[in-house]
């Protein structure tokens, strides 16, 4: 390099540099700066500290701006520390692909999902597998390759750990996750065919989506009637009243008390019909039985396909302790059903949380699950178990893996419980200032170059990543569930 290059640090943490107004050297890049230390134990002579460039901008005709300290190039190749000594050089360099490589291995970072960018060499995007117990947040506009990366990831978490997941999958993106692709590698293709993975869907062949309504508590069984304690309180006392006989908590003498009548449509087994349930408030004479009745009619509910009533519930499937399970919401016909289903399981995912059984949670197109602006009562508890589950989940081993096309749509109480980031192009500029603003360990300079990724290419920072990194996500070993339909051409 010319005389012009400096890179001075105070603290060793920290570090600023001047360089050639030629040097092709930016944001993002991986250095290695050649240090003269004075003698030590610790420092036995001349060391080479690894760092990450985080700004550029121009002075005087030269390239400045500051970085940060990543540790120090030992002679056998290992990478140690974080900086902690100042000092001054004229020796700053691109880093080799053998010294990422060095920093990646002290991270034990071992899940591959593409390559780096900011590399001199081809070097794999490694992330920390151990770091997914922490939520997790994918986000790209559309187009970008969201749910491609998506698909990257949660197979390469299939191949690397042993991690469950439950996928809640609105788009139908993911049902054709067990089906390798003939490009698979051996190992990776006989690792994915020992996985027990399963797809519900409700197209008659699968295993169907569906839940118990009455397995699922008071305060969810009245979001889904769209019962409101206040407004709708006559109905929704007779609505509790109801609950409790199934208990056999609240039943009464009166003949015509709905309690009772309901009761009476209790099977042995302790379990109730919904179907009876109309019938049943329909016995009584009261006028906010006979309204309830009138309500679960006139919505449907008991229609929904959703219901279990002889197969297995989602939750039901979960207990049996597959690796992976696919939930198609996608297959279902109503939103209401979709956010039923994922009420029913996170309530009973969240009711069992003192097995600290892990578990990933994967919700695709989360905006539709945990809606920043939840409009009704069944969007409203859905929303609130979920920023339940990123506030006090981690604990008990519940982690949340949420992707959509804008942070904003995410309730910001979820949002910023994520400590792992991927960013995908987004081309708005209030969604970018959004994430700086949200995510601090996400390099600004780098934010602000994801408006020109290509498809494919990814911002990752946070705890499961070594240092922020531009990627190219690599390829996918199974079958892709949806893409893009392509324009009719001629011939």
């Amino acid at each position: 390099m010319t005389e012009t290059t400096l890179a001075e640090s105070f603290d060793g943490r920290r570090f600023t540099y001047r360089l050639p107004r030629e040097s092709s050297i930016g944001p993002g890049d991986f250095v290695t700066i050649g240090v003269a230390f004075p003698e030590t134990a610790e420092h036995p002579g001349d060391a080479l500290v690894m760092g990450q460039v985080l700004t550029r901008a121009t002075e005087r005709g030269d390239a400045v701006g500051h970085g940060r300290v990543l540790g120090e190039l030992r002679p056998d190749g290992t990478v140690v520390g974080s900086g902690g000594d100042p000092f001054t050089s004229h020796d700053l360099t691109p880093a080799g692909a053998g010294v990422l490589e060095a920093l990646q291995a002290r991270e034990r970072a071992t899940l591959r999902i593409g390559e780096l960018h900011h590399s001199r060499g081809n070097v794999d995007a490694l992330l920390q597998p151990l770091r997914f117990n922490r939520h997790t947040f994918l986000c790209g506009q559309s187009g970008s390759g969201k749910t491609y990366a998506l698909g990257v990831l949660l197979e390469q978490l299939l191949i690397d750990t042993d991690l469950p997941m439950v996928i809640l999958d609105p788009n139908s993106d993911f049902v054709r996750i067990g089906e390798l692709l003939a490009s698979a590698s051996t190992e990776d293709a006989a690792r994915l065919r020992e996985l027990d993975v399963r797809v519900l869907r409700n197209d008659g062949e699968h295993h169907p989506v569906s839940a118990r309504l009455t397995a699922m508590t008071a305060a969810s069984q009245a979001a889904v009637l769209q019962l409101d304690p206040l407004t709708d309180r006559g109905e929704y006392n007779t609505f509790l009243r109801m609950l409790e006989s199934a208990t056999g908590e609240g039943a009464t003498s009166g003949v015509i008390d709905p309690a009772a009548a309901v009761a009476r449509e209790i099977a042995e087994d302790g379990t109730i019909d919904p179907q009876s349930i109309p019938r049943a408030l329909r016995a009584s004479k009261e006028p906010d039985a006979q309204a309830l009745a009138q309500r679960i009619e006139n919505l449907g509910i008991l229609e929904w396909d959703v219901w279990a009533r002889v197969g297995q519930s989602v939750s039901e499937v979960l207990d049996e302790g597959p690796r992976a399970v696919v939930v198609d919401l996608g297959s279902l016909h109503t939103h209401e059903e979709q956010l039923a289903v994922s009420l029913a399981l996170l309530d009973d995912l969240w009711a069992d949380r003192e097995a600290r059984s892990p578990r990933l949670i994967v919700i695709d197109e989360a905006h539709n699950v945990v809606s920043a602006e939840p409009a009704t009562q069944l969007q409203r508890l859905t929303t609130e178990r979920v920023i339940q589950i990123a506030a006090e989940g981690r604990k008990f081993g519940l982690w949340l893996l949420l992707s959509t096309q804008r942070p904003s749509k995410i309730h910001p109480n979820v949002l910023s419980q994520c400590d792992n980031v991927v960013v995908m192009r987004m081309s708005s500029p209030a969604d970018v200032a959004e994430l700086e603003s949200v995510f601090g360990f996400a390099p600004p300079e780098l934010l602000a170059a994801t408006p020109y990724f290509r498809q494919g290419e990814a911002l990752v920072a946070g705890g499961f990543v070594p240092a922020p990194a531009i990627i190219q996500m690599g390829a996918r070993r199974t079958v892709e569930g949806g893409s893009d339909v392509a324009v009719p051409m001629p011939g």
